[in-house]
């Protein structure tokens, strides 16, 4: 039997072509959908980060905004070491400033460099001074000296989360603007080079 004639029949030529054309077109469209996937992956992946730094600024604005108050508007170091030494119990503010940041923590990894580092180190800070607080609060009957040392680190603790609330502001605020934000380096950081 000849197979020459049966192979290069129009009917399986045109089939053959149909087949290639097709299975051709349908390769495309898998690559088409998987580039449009990613593409939308990436938007979807950039709006969720915009919107993360925005809430962190936002809490962390917020905060920042009541301890400038506090310190610009009342001298209350002084008069605190005075009630503490005899034997008065302070109110210290407890602090619950950071929902927005415990609610994206897991997620904290898709910031940006340059606004981890400020805004892990400011809510480190509240953690520290929230625990100092209660410490504070905890010692002043049985032992008011020693609350009133541990008073003024809470106050210097207050001090720098101020300052890193600022930093935190300052590079969340940068970065929503697209502006690149230098990474603070750390002495140990240095020493390596």
């Amino acid at each position: 039997m000849d197979w020459q004639p049966l192979i290069w029949n129009e009917r399986v030529v045109a089939a053959l072509v149909t087949a290639i054309v097709g299975g051709g077109v349908v390769a495309m469209g898998w690559f088409w959908t998987h580039a449009l996937s990613r593409r939308r992956d990436l938007v979807l992946r950039r709006e969720r980060i915009n919107d993360m730094q925005r809430a962190l600024l936002a809490e962390i604005r917020a905060h920042v905004v009541v301890l400038e108050r506090q310190m610009k508007d009342s001298p209350y170091e002084h008069a605190m070491q005075r009630m503490l030494s005899e034997g008065y119990a302070p109110i210290l503010p407890h602090d619950a400033n950071d929902r927005i940041f415990r609610a994206v923590v897991g997620d904290a990894h898709m910031l940006p460099e340059a606004t981890i580092d400020p805004v892990v180190r400011y809510y480190r800070l509240l953690t520290v001074r929230t625990a100092l607080g209660q410490d504070v609060l905890r010692l002043i009957t049985g032992d008011p000296d020693r609350a009133t040392s541990m008073f003024l680190d809470y106050v210097a603790i207050e001090s720098e989360t101020l300052e890193t609330g600022r930093e935190a502001v300052n590079a969340l605020a940068a970065s929503l603007q697209g502006k690149a934000v230098p990474v603070n380096r750390t002495s140990a950081d240095r020493s390596d080079q």
